[in-house]
């Protein structure tokens, strides 16, 4: 093996911890990504473990070492997973399949992917009987065999999610054998699908990834609810159909994150830490972000209508999308949490676009924002600043581009501050205003809360008697 693979593998911590954990044990490989992206000169972070043994067990010897959890990633695959204490690594192991390694690489979906060494000696020559190595050095993926994408269409995804992210090119042959099977992508488990769809939109260049899933006729199978935005025309403020549109969202996501400093002014090192955040389903915020780009105008294509003079209306389409965003995620066997991410930002995403034209902003305007959005409000905001960007049509004026800009920096600025120090809270408890106020607890009650609630934003309210004041003046309308 060449000297760099070799101190690649040697210096990566799930290498170290699984050779802690089991020693010169003979049948155990390094298999896969770890050995290509050691070629390609990737970072190798996370590892595979073909064993002769039982994977359960060699997953929990590693867990034991690394202090972290080891559980089962794939009952179909009865793959095993160890996690690093703080999540920074994985090793996944499974059980060598076939009659020996050689047989369980012969049926792996890639070259790149193909090759191994053991796990007792790292520095030895690899096996690679696919010529996976020189494929990595060309920067060429080629499926193993003819059969790799009929035994699996989910490697069609993942074609197009590793091609992407590792700038690879796909191999006229592979392609074709991805085409012919295309019309079977949406076959398996959503799980299975979210986890490449995850992978390849917190890759290095998403839009390529969504790009070949395209080339490759795979689309419709996957997310026919992004197919469905192809050919949709919209308002002469926008210069692309909705499909193009949401590309050049993503697009325009993607740039917001590498200049943050223009985008969010003297807040920029906070929302950098805020997007790097974990919040669900093995996704930061920012991570979630980019699903939310090309999610959050799935709802275009069924609002559709033609107004007065034939112009292009949505109408309703935030909250169509809602709709059409939780069943997308149900079938992807998405969480709670990253679910009702992706709907509170598809449908407040026109939300600050609406107070543009309400400027100057009361700090009513701002708080009742902050609090249609919580707790994303900062998320939603750089979502509406990307779409903003997208929108170049022909009746686009750049002033108008420049104060929604403003706005959404003033906005970011509110709605950390909203996070550090929580919404505002009544000075006085509902139960002792309710008996200042000689009413009982109800819908009356929780509608002058909240608007005390409000008030304390403002500065309109801020002791206990400002509070029951303005309760009084509330009730006599």
């Amino acid at each position: 093996m060449s000297a760099p693979i070799a101190e690649s593998l040697a210096r990566a911590p799930a290498v170290r911890a699984s050779r802690d954990a089991l020693g010169a044990a003979e049948g155990i490989w390094i298999v896969g990504g770890a050995i290509r992206d050691a070629a390609l000169g990737a970072q190798v972070t996370g590892i595979d473990l073909a064993v002769a043994g039982d994977e359960r067990q060699a997953a929990r010897a590693i867990g034991r070492v690394a202090g972290g959890p080891a559980f089962q990633l794939s009952a179909e695959f009865s793959t095993w997973r160890a996690l690093a204490r703080d999540g920074a690594w994985h090793v996944d192991v499974t059980r060598v399949r076939g009659d020996g390694v050689e047989a369980d690489l012969a049926l792996r979906d890639f070259t790149v992917n193909a090759i191994a060494v053991p796990l007792a000696d790292p520095a030895a020559a690899p096996l690679d009987p696919h010529g996976g190595l020189a494929d990595a050095n060309s920067r060429i993926l080629r499926a193993v065999s003819a059969r790799s994408f009929a035994d699996d269409p989910l490697r069609i995804l993942r074609a197009a999610r590793i091609a992407a992210g590792l700038g690879l090119e796909i191999e006229k042959g592979t392609e074709a054998l991805a085409r012919a099977e295309a019309g079977r992508a949406g076959e398996p488990a959503g799980e299975r699908q979210f986890a490449e769809l995850r992978l390849l939109l917190t890759g290095a260049d998403p839009a390529r990834g969504l790009g070949l899933l395209d080339r490759l006729g795979a689309t419709p199978g996957l997310l026919p609810e992004l197919e469905a935005l192809r050919g949709v025309e919209q308002n002469p403020y926008h210069h692309l159909d909705v499909h193009g549109h949401t590309m050049e969202v993503l697009g325009r996501l993607i740039e917001a994150e590498a200049k943050l400093e223009t985008v969010a002014g003297e807040q920029a090192a906070a929302v950098r830490e805020l997007l790097a955040e974990p919040l669900a389903d093995e996704l930061t915020r920012g991570g979630a972000l980019r699903f939310a780009a090309i999610f959050h105008d799935l709802g275009k294509p069924e609002t559709r209508t033609l107004g007065a003079g034939g112009r292009v209306l949505f109408m309703g389409h935030d909250r169509a999308g809602v709709r059409i965003v939780r069943e997308l995620c149900s079938r992807l066997r998405a969480s709670r949490r990253l679910t009702d991410y992706l709907a509170n930002l598809t449908l407040n995403h026109l939300r600050l676009g609406f107070l543009v034209h309400e400027r100057p902003l009361s700090r009513r305007h701002v708080y009742d924002y902050l609090l249609a959005t919580d707790p994303d409000s900062v998320d939603v905001t750089l979502l509406t600043i990307a779409d903003r960007l997208a929108t170049q049509g022909e009746r686009t004026r750049p002033e108008a581009v420049d104060a929604h800009l403003e706005l959404a920096r003033e906005m970011i600025a509110d709605a950390l501050t909203w996070r550090r120090s929580g919404p505002p809270r009544a000075p006085i408890p509902g139960d002792e205003l309710a008996s200042e106020l000689g009413i009982e607890p109800g819908p009356e009650l929780g509608r002058l809360i909240a608007e005390i609630e409000a008030a304390v934003f403002t500065g309109e309210v801020s002791t206990r008697e400002d509070a029951v004041r303005l309760g009084r003046q509330l009730l006599r309308g």
